[in-house]
């Protein structure tokens, strides 16, 4: 058997090498055909998607029903169930499209759900504005909202204020804290109106109404709930601080 092998090699090439050109026609118009080779294809070579595991709600039409939480789900709870989701079925490209794109229809949703709220609210404070009597729109004329910011750095001033009045009030009365109130809530109202007088006629104002309104209010809170070392000049200057904050935040 090795002998016919070794005595015919041309019969191992010709069934794996092309076959030889031939020609046809004359020597001028030669045509070369020539055999092409096709190897056999390898299963590596193959698409398939292996062990990687499918996404079992892949069909799943409703987004919170595909991530497998409910309606009223926290923005925490929703990503939570996305990163899961995605970590649990990561390799497998539609299972991962199919949970991105339920997480997209969720957010767009709760996105689109805040601005309309939003409008909505605005639409109807505006109206109760429209409908309110004359003497109402002339006093909300006054009144402005400030930034959230701003609203919070000076409310942290006042109550400041109000803390170091409470850990003085064994040593003396809150005048010198007032006074420093006094003079941020002008200071603030200048720099809004550019007007120091009507400046001065707000902080004023703020004072002595809020002077009033807590010498009148005070007496009236059960003295069981009240620190004993709390005087009555004390908690009128808290109630000082309140309306000082607000005429040097919300008027204008």
């Amino acid at each position: 058997m090795a002998s016919l092998l070794l005595s015919k090699p041309s019969s191992l090439s010709t069934s794996f090498l092309p076959t030889k050109p031939f020609f046809h026609g004359n020597a001028k118009n030669r045509k070369t055909y020539c055999a092409t080779f096709k190897g056999p294809r390898c299963a590596v070579d193959t698409p398939h998607e292996g062990n990687v595991q499918k996404f079992s709600r892949l069909r799943v039409w409703d987004p919170y029903k595909r991530l497998g939480i409910t309606r009223d789900a926290s923005e925490e709870e929703i990503w939570g169930s996305r990163n899961f989701l995605l970590q649990q079925y990561a390799g497998h490209e539609k299972s991962e499209e199919s949970i991105e794109a339920a997480f997209e229809k969720i957010l767009m949703a709760s996105y689109q759900h805040r601005k309309k709220t939003k409008i909505n609210l605005k639409s109807k404070l505006k109206k109760k504005v429209e409908e309110s009597p004359p003497w109402v729109k002339n006093l909300l004329n006054f009144v402005e909202l400030p930034p959230t910011d701003v609203i919070f750095r000076r409310l942290f001033l006042f109550a400041f204020m109000g803390g170091w009045s409470i850990m003085n009030s064994a040593e003396g009365g809150p005048a010198f804290q007032v006074a420093v109130s006094l003079a941020a809530c002008i200071y603030f109202l200048n720099e809004k109106t550019k007007s120091l007088g009507r400046a001065f006629i707000i902080g004023f104002g703020a004072l002595v109404t809020g002077w009033i309104c807590g010498s009148l209010l005070v007496p009236n809170i059960p003295s069981v709930i009240l620190h004993p070392t709390w005087t009555l000049e004390l908690l009128t200057s808290l109630v000082v601080y309140f309306f000082l904050f607000l005429g040097c935040t919300f008027l204008k």
